[in-house]
């Protein structure tokens, strides 16, 4: 599970605002967000389980951050979401890596996932349960969490979106600090929604503000 908020192209000095909340096991080891070797030069966490990353940007200015999704069928020994999220900061612009993880996902290689792909030129939410497809992002703000972008029957979502329009977010200072409480929000009752999620074994491991 993660929860992933963007206000895309909407405050013309931060085209991409995000949000996000990372959700997974306590003990699955990660080191912190640094600018890794090679070119295009990428600054993003590290699952040192596997060796991929939930979240990063590139020197082009390009966001790419990957959540679960559930998928029926998937393939035996899947492939790591999180390298994949890896490669695709290697990717010159949102356009392609958009294209590559489309064709990589049509490969039944992976568990499900949804990916965030976003440049100042295109934003783009790759659907990649039972079925593939690319959803554009529109202007404004955009929930992403296990079902598809948006999704009204998520409660965790309808949350989220609600939280984050009580107030104009009309600059990067506004969304920034609107995000930062929103998103650190205290654990809800079991049975609620929640923007933390404090389980026995898993739950809300880190956080983080991009502009």
């Amino acid at each position: 599970m993660c929860l992933l908020a963007i206000q895309y192209q909407l405050v013309p000095e931060s085209p991409i605002l995000v949000a996000a909340n990372r959700e997974e096991r306590y003990d699955r080891p990660c080191s912190v967000p640094s600018i890794q070797s090679g070119k295009p030069r990428i600054l993003c966490g590290i699952d040192q389980q596997a060796g991929g990353t939930w979240l990063g940007v590139n020197q082009h200015g390009m966001l790419v951050a990957a959540c679960n999704r559930h998928k029926l069928f998937t393939p035996p020994t899947p492939l790591s979401r999180g390298v994949l999220c890896r490669d695709l900061l290697r990717a010159g612009s949102a356009r392609r890596a958009v294209d590559i993880a489309m064709e990589e996902l049509h490969a039944n290689k992976y568990d499900g996932v949804n990916l965030v792909i976003a440049d100042s030129e295109s934003g783009w939410v790759v659907h990649g349960g039972n079925e593939v497809d690319a959803v554009v992002l529109e202007e404004g703000l955009s929930i992403i969490a296990n079902g598809d972008v948006n999704d009204p029957r998520d409660e965790r979502v309808r949350m989220a979106h609600r939280l984050l329009t009580l107030q104009t977010l009309d600059s990067p200072v506004k969304f920034l600090a609107l995000a930062s409480k929103v998103f650190a929000r205290a654990p809800s009752p079991p049975g609620r929604p929640s923007m933390v999620i404090r389980g026995a074994e898993r739950g809300t491991v880190s956080s983080t503000l991009i502009s």
